[in-house]
Parts: structure tokens; C-alpha cells; sequence
């Protein structure tokens, strides 16, 4: 079925405007890649959870079993977000601040499971959140800049496999494909 992409700077209207395309009375699995490891981030959470239609579906595990999570789902899914997905398997990992060895291993086992979620025959719509992090300035640390190349690389390989692609800014989308 179809693959949507949908990114977005940080509070810029990418997660409500994917929220919309999967509107109804349709079955929907929202897949929840966050973790409350502060307040900040339970309210913002919350804030997602208040707004999804009863009837929805949520999934909030490991990071490692997203893609069967999809693969198991019959319904359209609403992924949310990549960049936190991607940030839990990197933080996870102590290859993410390692030697640069071990860093582009690391890049490229988070490469391929972008790739295998995006390869997951779906039986909906999926629909996916991500941060675009390329229109930022270069970060100051090799840390923030390890991410910022996987995020804009997974982005990438990402659009590479969705059917539609567009771009949020100031909440109004600008397709890019499809």
C-alpha cells in the first residue's frame, strides 16, 4: 500500500498534518517511538495522546521491534517519529561517540533498519514522521553531528521508498513527490 513521509522542522505542524491524512474510522496502529524520561517530555506526549481519535491503536516499544510491529498490524500505521527512534538506537549504543570505525558500523546498522521498516510490506497506508535537521548550522560536537548525518541520510533512503514526500513548514505541507 502507500508510504508517506512526512518532514518537518521541531513544533512545525509534521506530526498533526500526518495525524490528518489518516483520518476516519479506519483501524490505525500509532506507533510511538518516544520515551518519558522527563516531564517535558510526558506533557508533550500527552499533548499527542489527547488529540488522537479514541479508536486508535498505540505500540511504545523497543526500538529493535518496530518494524515487526508494523509487519503485524492490519490497519494504516502512523509512525512518530523517526528521529527519536533513530535517537534511542544511537544513544543506546556506545559506537555513537566512539572511534569513527565504529561509529560507521553503527550508521550503517541504523541505515539498514530504516530501510527494513520502509521495506515492510503494509496492508494500509504507514505514514511516517521525521525531523528535517539539515536547514540547521553544523553542530559544535561530533556527537550532534554523528546524528545530524544519519537523520539526513535516513531522510533520504527514506523518501527513496515512499510512494509521497512532503515537507511541513508553518503547519502548511509543500508536497516534494507524489
Amino acid at each position: 500500500m502507500e508510504r508517506v513521509l512526512i518532514l518537518g522542522g521541531v513544533r512545525s505542524g509534521k506530526s498533526r498534518f500526518a495525524e490528518s491524512l489518516l483520518s476516519g474510522d479506519r483501524r490505525v496502529l500509532y506507533c510511538a517511538t518516544a520515551e518519558l524520561l522527563d516531564r517535558e517530555m510526558e506533557e508533550r506526549v500527552r499533548l499527542h495522546r489527547v488529540r488522537r481519535p479514541d479508536h486508535w491503536l498505540t505500540w511504545e516499544g523497543r526500538p529493535e521491534d518496530l518494524a515487526e510491529a508494523v509487519r503485524s498490524f492490519d490497519g494504516d500505521l502512523l509512525v512518530d517519529c523517526l528521529t527519536v527512534w533513530l535517537s534511542r538506537i544511537c544513544l543506546g549504543d556506545p559506537a555513537f561517540e566512539g572511534p569513527l570505525e565504529d561509529w560507521r558500523e553503527l550508521l550503517e546498522r541504523a541505515l539498514g533498519m530504516v530501510e527494513e521498516l520502509f521495506r515492510v510490506p503494509v496492508k494500509g497506508r504507514m505514514v511516517v514522521v521525521s525531523n528535517e535537521v539539515g536547514f540547521s548550522l553544523v553542530p559544535p560536537n561530533r556527537m550532534g553531528r554523528r546524528f545530524q548525518e544519519l537523520q539526513g541520510m535516513a531522510n533520504s533512503r527514506a523518501a527513496g521508498l515512499c510512494d509521497r514526500v512532503a515537507l511541513v513548514a508553518a503547519g502548511m505541507p509543500i508536497w516534494l513527490k507524489g
